[in-house]
């Protein structure tokens, strides 16, 4: 008797946790932030504590089960509306490689040494880092990497890492710092364009040939 409550558990328990995280939302799946890591971790611990004790009434799994999922929807509702929330729940991508210089600084912040880079470049399928023109470190993990272009290419399009200048109608100070513009430059470039208000632009973003990628907020197609 006591192996097919074991049984049942078990089964209840795995389809209550596919549910819980379809609820949550399928970025769960391949992009885990620190607090999804928390999540599922206490998710399962929950999960097992109730298979291994057959005599706890499940309500003690499925009420705390609930509350983590209800913290985990207010937190990502709250991260859409605040870049402050979202940069402390997602972190921030950091620029390990800068225009083909590699920045030691901030892979000691980042506690990321060497073997880790080369690792990453290589399952980049980068040989050498000097094929390398920026590597960003996402909030992930991974490593995003821009390969260097031919001499050519670089001279008519120039050097500029695809960050975005403007988010959810905020202007991205520290991405214009990186490449050498101001607020008040790309107020003036998007005034050209027929864009007044950035609060109306979700985001924005220089191509190197010097034009705008805008997506505006709401906006019907």
């Amino acid at each position: 008797m006591e192996y097919m409550t074991i049984i049942l558990r078990t089964l209840v328990l795995y389809f209550l946790i596919i549910v819980v995280f379809r609820i949550m939302g399928k970025r769960e799946i391949g992009q885990l932030s620190i607090l999804d890591f928390v999540v599922s971790i206490m998710i399962a611990e929950l999960a097992v504590t109730s298979i291994e004790d057959p005599n706890t009434p499940m309500i003690r799994t499925i009420v705390p089960m609930g509350i983590l999922v209800m913290i985990q929807i207010i937190m990502a509702y709250v991260s859409l509306k605040s870049e402050k929330v979202r940069e402390i729940v997602d972190g921030k991508p950091t620029v390990l490689i800068d225009r083909g210089k590699i920045d030691e600084t901030a892979m000691k912040k980042q506690r990321y040494n060497f073997d880790d880079l080369l690792i990453q470049l290589r399952e980049n399928n980068i040989a050498s880092v000097s094929d390398v023109e920026f590597a960003i470190l996402e909030p992930s993990g991974k490593l995003s990497v821009i390969k260097k272009e031919d001499d050519t290419k670089q001279k008519d399009a120039g050097t500029l890492l695809p960050l975005p200048l403007i988010l959810d109608g905020k202007v991205q100070e520290e991405h214009l710092e990186r490449i050498g513009k101001t607020s008040l430059w790309l107020r003036q470039e998007l005034r050209k364009v027929g864009q007044k208000d950035i609060k109306c632009i979700s985001y924005c973003s220089l191509h190197k040939n010097g034009s705008f990628f805008i997506d505006i907020k709401n906006e019907k197609k």
